[in-house]
């Protein structure tokens, strides 16, 4: 999974030496593999690495727990760590495009680049998804691999590399 994450930020010139990079964790296994494996590369990489969590408070307990294991992973490995929280009602766009609203403002608030994990699996869903619904040319893309000061070095990652890469390093 490394030389995949390394490739990717490589042909998108995602990183630059001295840039901050800040990884979405939600404490799911890709996002703990991005990070893990980000620090892992700082040194190649020449990065500054933190991590930035969002409690959108939607599984009560649970989204506690989520919280608490990202902060113990980062404590762990010493990754500094950018919490927020918010109540996410679902309005007109749904629960879950407004927990994405609440996150992406969160995370648009922080300095440096923001690596998200999503997958291979991930953008083929994508794909799939805008084909049923309806797409020109540009749906069928998928998720871009660069928005802004978004980058997305998973997207050559699958579910299965994930899984291997974090029983590797007994993550999981």
């Amino acid at each position: 999974m490394l030389n995949k994450l390394l490739r990717q930020i490589r042909a998108y010139d995602m990183i630059h030496p001295g840039e901050r990079v800040i990884v979405a964790c939600s404490g799911g296994a890709d996002s703990v593999a991005l990070l893990f494996g980000l620090y892992l590369l700082k040194e190649k990489l020449g990065v500054e690495l933190a991590a930035a969590h969002f409690n959108h408070h939607l599984r009560g307990e649970e989204s506690d727990r989520d919280e608490s294991f990202v902060r113990s992973f980062c404590d762990r490995y010493d990754i500094p760590l950018h919490v927020g929280a918010g109540q996410v009602t679902s309005g007109k766009k749904g629960l879950e495009a407004a927990a994405r609203d609440a996150r992406y403002a969160f995370l648009g608030q922080l300095n440096g680049k923001i690596a998200t994990a999503h997958t291979a699996d991930d953008n083929a869903e994508t794909v799939l998804m805008h084909l049923i619904r309806g797409t020109g040319l540009k749906g069928l893309g998928g998720i871009a691999p660069l928005r802004g000061n978004v980058i997305r070095p998973m997207l050559k990652c699958t579910r299965q590399d994930v899984e291997n890469f974090l029983e590797e390093w007994c993550l999981n």
